[in-house]
């Protein structure tokens, strides 16, 4: 816990940091407001035997009470509230019901914390956050500074850049990561952890590059990129990998582009791991089908226009015998199509979907490099759209969307 700075308010009152185990024990909350809406999580996560004293709550604080996570005393403070209590919060905005807890607590020996008055409580409430199963606590006696040093510290330990992520505690292994659609930020608080421990790397060519960059200089990096029409690594020879580094002893963390269940051959990965004996973490990641229209301005989904999108693979066209794809079932639909690995093959899988009754002005937007500073976004309709591509020289990778929720935010969304 980080030493505390004392508030004004506060001066003078050293907390002593302490992790109190309440799971079983009744806790009392009083007020069933935004304050108590922020606290009680942390409460049931704890196991407390939890009673929320209040006439009323927000919504959220009533779907907890609905849920059993709590029990809900649907009236005022009454004295008495705390017999048998080990912990008390106190989060009204009647000074004079804070005041009779607080006097109550102070009777029966509760530790007590008001979120009105901190120099008035006999506990504090400190900034937390958790990582990789650490809790950390920050006390300060200004709430603002507290959070800004809980940020911090969190923060560091979930990049990688504060020192302690030396000291890991799993061993060898393998993780499927999804890094999300290319823009760094996007890869999750999880994925971005198990990177930073990484003994190994296997990337692919749509991770996001720049967390490369971040590794230390003992990772060992593998480009395991599939090149369209180009260079590109085996998927065997890419099982092979993960296998014969995690069983020398490595953490390996299998970056890939996107999510790695959606058309990206995790499962194979999986399947291939387990085989060798060897445990494996799925960290799921943004996949590119629904955040790079978003990115782009367009909902895949919108209330009143579409009640289902479908999202397809589009690295073999509709005449290729290897399609699994019913492009007629497809072109009946009305909702949203996503296609992906779809530029080249555009053409033919626009001409099926016409000929299956989609209509020839069916709006379309392609979408190349998106989340990233090369984000571009090209319009055009099924009629049309083969022309468009080739004219504008779309490249992949690119997320093509079919339908009209491609123009629905077209007013207001400024691309």
């Amino acid at each position: 816990m980080t030493a505390p700075t004392p508030h004004p308010s506060t001066e003078g009152r050293t907390p002593y940091p302490v992790g109190l185990l309440l799971a079983g024990r009744r806790v009392v909350v009083v007020g069933g407001g935004q304050v108590a809406q922020r606290r009680l999580p942390a409460l049931i996560a704890s196991g407390a035997d939890l009673h929320l004293v209040a006439p009323a709550t927000t919504p959220a604080v009533q779907a907890m009470a609905d849920a059993g996570e709590l029990t809900w005393h649907a009236r005022p403070y009454r004295d008495g509230d705390l017999a048998d209590t080990w912990y008390a919060l106190v989060a009204t905005d009647d000074p004079a019901v804070n005041a009779a807890v607080s006097a109550e607590a102070e009777r029966e020996r509760v530790f007590c914390s008001r979120s009105d008055d901190a120099a008035a409580a006999t506990a504090w409430t400190p900034a937390s956050g958790r990582d990789a199963g650490a809790t950390v606590a920050v006390l300060t006696g200004d709430p603002r500074h507290s959070a800004a040093l809980r940020n911090a510290i969190v923060d560091g330990l979930r990049d990688g850049s504060l020192a302690a992520r030396q000291y890991r505690s799993h061993g060898a292994g393998v993780a499927l990561v999804g890094g999300g659609p290319g823009d760094p930020d996007l890869i999750t608080v999880r994925g971005r952890r198990l990177l930073a421990d990484a003994d190994v790397v296997v990337t692919d060519r749509l991770a996001p590059r720049e967390l490369l960059a971040e590794l230390p200089e003992h990772v060992e990096v593998i480009d395991a990129s599939k090149i369209p029409y180009g260079r590109f690594m085996a998927q065997e020879a890419i099982n092979r990998t993960l296998v014969e580094h995690a069983k020398a002893g490595k953490f390996v963390v299998r970056l890939k582009g996107g999510d790695p269940y959606v058309f990206g051959r995790g499962g194979e990965e999986l399947l291939a791991c387990a085989e060798a004996g060897l445990p494996v973490t799925v960290v799921p990641g943004i996949s590119s089908s629904i955040s790079v229209p978003a990115a782009a301005g367009v909902p895949v989904t919108h209330r009143g226009m579409t009640h289902e999108f479908t999202v397809i693979s589009g690295h073999v066209g509709p005449d290729d015998e290897r399609s699994l794809t019913n492009w007629e079932a497809a072109a009946r639909m009305s909702g949203t199509l996503v296609l992906l690995m779809a530029v080249d093959k555009i053409g033919a899988i626009a001409a099926r979907l016409v000929e299956y009754g989609r209509p020839a002005d069916t709006p379309v937007a392609i979408v190349q490099e998106g989340t990233t500073a090369a984000q571009r976004r090209v319009d055009a309709t099924l009629g049309t759209v083969a022309a468009v591509v080739e004219a504008e020289g779309v490249k992949p990778p690119a997320v093509i969307v079919i339908g009209d929720v491609v123009n629905v935010l077209a007013a207001a969304f400024q691309r």
